[in-house]
């Protein structure tokens, strides 16, 4: 035993540099070690060395498929020959025929829409076909697929988006660019772009409005009887919404159309995408109208409060109008300054003018209530009449548990000997003499006007909330 270790010493004192990964030395290694060490230690590290070995070894052999060097040299040789008497500056056939541009559009996502400053965002991979002739080549390789260093070489369209405020192109990593050319002269050009569009919003019914944002494209320079643009079968594709930033809209479709725009500079051919938005109701709802309904019922309180709770009742008036006040102006800040009036705009000024109504409805009682009470304090430092005087006697009504005396003006008691009906409201006015005017009217006492309104308001404003809602969303 003694002999082979000494003779395993010197194996292992000869090995190579660099020969660690040698199946030869990891065997030699493990039975100079099994010499030294347990046998149970020896089997467990032969092992391990073993199958990292057999792990390294497989990934050093991994076999590479090249492509043939015939045709590399092959695609080399066709872009010379197809680029050494090429004219990018001359589009596909020239002075013979118009150049066919057929168009299709992958949406990747749409939004933001923003409503001040009307436009939306939109990102795609605009795609574009057209043959040239000049590009035909023979061989066997049918598409040759390059990319973005291509480009500037050939003729591209001049294709511009008529409706765009600024437009981006991705750089990243490359330039997000194709270029595809077949033997038979097709071309394919894309390049993936993101775009603030301009979209005209119509605010009359906001927030319960429907657009379609439209995205326009011609030529620039060539006009009609020189370039022609057509979309091709399912030229517009959208990708999966869960993406797209359409955070107050829903995305309800799209649609396509080409039409002619006549210009000094010719007739161009025009191409539009149309994306059909719809409006969610669900912000608004919570920051605008629930809140005003909210202040409008907050008011009526003031209803079922004691007349002579004066300091209550007014607080709460002015409180309820500066709320409202303040609500109108936070819904204006989502809108641009338009000149006509919104669905919202609408909303919050009839909610405005029911608070401001129940604070002038206190000021009307107030003052009534006051102004019965000096009569009545005038009328107790007046003398006894005569037998010969007939008055009506002194009524006395308990009102919020204070005494109030209902009595008129000096003027009535005169008014009012030939018999006329002095209990009711109006009867001591001058139009009151004739009896004509007092047929069929409606007699009111303003000292019940806090009973009138509990049932007046309420039922208005339920009454306007029916219309305003079946108006704006079924009509």
């Amino acid at each position: 035993m003694h002999s082979e270790c000494a003779h395993l010493r010197k194996t292992s004192s000869v090995r190579n540099q660099g020969s660690n990964c040698n199946p030869l030395y990891v065997q030699s290694l493990c039975q100079y070690l099994f010499c030294l060490l347990p046998p149970a230690f020896i089997f467990y590290l032969y092992s391990s060395l073993t199958i990292e070995y057999e792990e390294d070894y497989e990934d050093v052999t991994v076999n590479q498929m090249l492509a043939p060097k015939s045709l590399e040299t092959d695609a080399t040789e066709i872009l010379n020959n197809l680029l050494k008497e090429y004219d990018k500056k001359l589009r596909p056939g020239i002075g013979v025929k118009p150049t066919v541009i057929d168009v299709d559009i992958f949406v990747n996502s749409i939004g933001p829409v923003s409503s001040i400053n009307m436009e939306y965002q939109i990102d795609i991979i605009f795609a574009q076909t057209w043959t040239d002739s000049r590009l035909r080549y023979n061989s066997t390789m049918k598409i040759l697929t390059l990319n973005s260093n291509m480009v500037g070489l050939i003729w591209l369209p001049d294709t511009i988006f008529r409706n765009s405020k600024n437009a981006d192109s991705h750089w990243i990593t490359m330039p997000n660019q194709l270029l595809r050319i077949w033997n038979d002269g097709k071309i394919l050009y894309t390049l993936r772009l993101t775009i603030n569009a301009e979209c005209q919003l119509q605010l009359h019914n906001f927030p319960m409005d429907e657009h379609s944002c439209p995205l326009i494209f011609s030529s620039y320079g060539y006009p009609r009887d020189e370039m022609i643009y057509k979309w091709k079968k399912n030229s517009v594709e959208a990708s999966d919404q869960k993406s797209w930033r359409l955070y107050q809209f829903d995305f309800m479709g799209l649609r396509n159309t080409s039409d002619i725009l006549k210009t000094t500079a010719g007739d161009y051919v025009v191409m539009t995408v149309y994306f059909d938005l719809r409006r969610r109701m669900g912000y608004f709802t919570i920051q605008t109208y629930i809140p005003c309904i909210l202040t409008v019922v907050l008011s009526w309180v003031s209803f079922w409060i004691k007349k002579d709770a004066t300091p209550a009742r007014t607080a709460l008036g002015i409180t309820t109008v500066l709320t409202m006040t303040t609500l109108s102006t936070v819904a204006r800040t989502s809108l641009p300054r338009v000149s006509y009036i919104t669905a919202m705009d609408l909303f919050v000024t009839v909610c405005f003018l029911f608070v401001f109504a129940a604070l002038m409805e206190y000021a009307t009682l107030n003052w009534y209530s006051h102004s019965t009470r000096r009569h009545s304090r005038m009328e107790n430092k007046r003398p006894n009449y005569s037998v010969l005087d007939v008055r009506p006697p002194h009524t006395v009504i308990a009102l919020n548990n204070s005494m109030y005396w209902q009595d008129f003006e000096d003027a009535c008691v005169y008014e009012c000997l030939d018999g006329k009906d002095c209990q009711s409201f109006f009867c001591c006015y001058e139009e009151c003499k004739g009896g004509a005017w007092r047929k069929g009217r409606v007699h009111i006492d303003l000292l019940e006007l806090d009973a009138y309104s509990r049932v007046f308001f309420p039922t208005s404003f339920l009454l306007f909330n029916v219309v305003y809602w079946v108006g704006y969303l079924y009509l």
